[in-house]
Protein backbone atom coordinates (compact mmCIF):
# COMPACT_ATOMS: atom_id res chain seq x y z
CA UNK A 1 0.00 0.00 0.00
CA UNK A 2 1.58 3.26 -0.97
CA UNK A 3 2.38 5.36 2.04
CA UNK A 4 0.49 9.05 1.63
CA UNK A 5 2.56 11.89 1.54
CA UNK A 6 1.74 15.47 3.22
CA UNK A 7 0.32 18.18 0.98
CA UNK A 8 3.18 20.55 0.44
CA UNK A 9 1.49 24.68 0.54
CA UNK A 10 1.44 25.58 -3.14
CA UNK A 11 1.98 29.31 -3.88
CA UNK A 12 1.75 30.06 0.54
CA UNK A 13 3.31 29.16 3.66
CA UNK A 14 1.74 29.90 6.91
CA UNK A 15 3.72 33.06 8.59
CA UNK A 16 2.49 34.23 11.79
CA UNK A 17 -0.90 32.76 11.88
CA UNK A 18 -1.62 34.46 8.39
CA UNK A 19 -0.49 32.94 4.58
CA UNK A 20 1.82 35.07 3.18
CA UNK A 21 2.81 34.76 -0.70
CA UNK A 22 6.35 32.52 -1.49
CA UNK A 23 9.01 33.81 -3.83
CA UNK A 24 12.17 32.01 -4.92
CA UNK A 25 15.90 33.71 -4.37
CA UNK A 26 17.63 33.61 -7.84
CA UNK A 27 20.44 33.24 -6.55
CA UNK A 28 20.29 30.36 -4.21
CA UNK A 29 16.80 29.15 -5.32
CA UNK A 30 15.48 28.86 -1.42
CA UNK A 31 11.71 29.27 -1.66
CA UNK A 32 11.09 31.74 1.23
CA UNK A 33 7.95 34.39 1.89
CA UNK A 34 8.56 37.42 -0.06
CA UNK A 35 9.18 39.86 3.08
CA UNK A 36 12.29 38.10 3.53
CA UNK A 37 13.78 39.02 -0.25
CA UNK A 38 14.68 42.47 -1.73
CA UNK A 39 13.04 42.85 -5.12
CA UNK A 40 15.15 43.72 -7.99
CA UNK A 41 13.47 45.47 -11.21
CA UNK A 42 15.98 46.76 -14.37
CA UNK A 43 16.07 50.68 -14.97
CA UNK A 44 17.85 51.48 -18.03
CA UNK A 45 19.81 48.34 -17.96
CA UNK A 46 20.82 48.94 -14.47
CA UNK A 47 19.59 46.41 -11.76
CA UNK A 48 18.21 48.57 -8.76
CA UNK A 49 16.40 47.65 -5.75
CA UNK A 50 12.66 48.40 -5.21
CA UNK A 51 12.24 48.22 -1.44
CA UNK A 52 8.74 49.36 -1.68
CA UNK A 53 7.59 46.86 -4.32
CA UNK A 54 6.20 49.71 -6.41
CA UNK A 55 8.57 49.87 -9.50
CA UNK A 56 7.29 49.00 -13.46
CA UNK A 57 8.19 45.98 -14.37
CA UNK A 58 9.59 42.08 -14.04
CA UNK A 59 10.54 41.80 -11.11
CA UNK A 60 13.45 39.17 -9.43
CA UNK A 61 14.16 38.47 -5.79
CA UNK A 62 17.16 38.13 -4.02
CA UNK A 63 17.54 37.17 0.12
CA UNK A 64 19.51 40.82 1.34
CA UNK A 65 22.75 39.53 1.50
CA UNK A 66 25.99 39.57 -0.64
CA UNK A 67 26.67 36.15 -1.41
CA UNK A 68 23.40 35.63 -2.29
CA UNK A 69 23.68 38.51 -5.39
CA UNK A 70 27.02 37.41 -6.13
CA UNK A 71 25.73 33.36 -6.94
CA UNK A 72 23.25 34.87 -9.14
CA UNK A 73 25.75 36.80 -11.06
CA UNK A 74 27.66 33.76 -11.34
CA UNK A 75 25.07 31.73 -12.33
CA UNK A 76 23.60 34.56 -14.99
CA UNK A 77 20.52 34.68 -13.48
CA UNK A 78 19.59 37.73 -13.89
CA UNK A 79 18.79 37.87 -17.80
CA UNK A 80 16.91 34.81 -17.50
CA UNK A 81 14.71 36.16 -14.79
CA UNK A 82 14.27 39.80 -16.65
CA UNK A 83 14.07 38.55 -19.46
CA UNK A 84 16.37 40.93 -20.90
CA UNK A 85 19.11 40.51 -23.32
CA UNK A 86 22.86 42.42 -23.07
CA UNK A 87 24.52 43.11 -19.98
CA UNK A 88 23.12 44.46 -16.73
CA UNK A 89 24.84 46.21 -14.46
CA UNK A 90 24.03 45.56 -10.66
CA UNK A 91 26.60 47.76 -8.77
CA UNK A 92 24.00 50.12 -7.15
CA UNK A 93 22.09 46.76 -5.55
CA UNK A 94 26.19 45.44 -4.53
CA UNK A 95 26.66 48.65 -2.56
CA UNK A 96 23.03 48.78 -0.72
CA UNK A 97 23.95 45.19 0.26
CA UNK A 98 27.35 46.03 1.25
CA UNK A 99 26.31 48.82 3.26
CA UNK A 100 24.02 46.53 4.73
CA UNK A 101 26.64 43.92 5.35
CA UNK A 102 28.84 46.68 7.28
CA UNK A 103 26.08 47.40 9.45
Amino acid sequence: MPSVLPMRPQGKLEYGGRAAPLRTCVGCRVRTVKSELLRLVVVESEIVPDQRGRLQGRGAYVHPVLSCLELAERRRAFPRAFRHAGPLDAASVRSRLAGLDAE
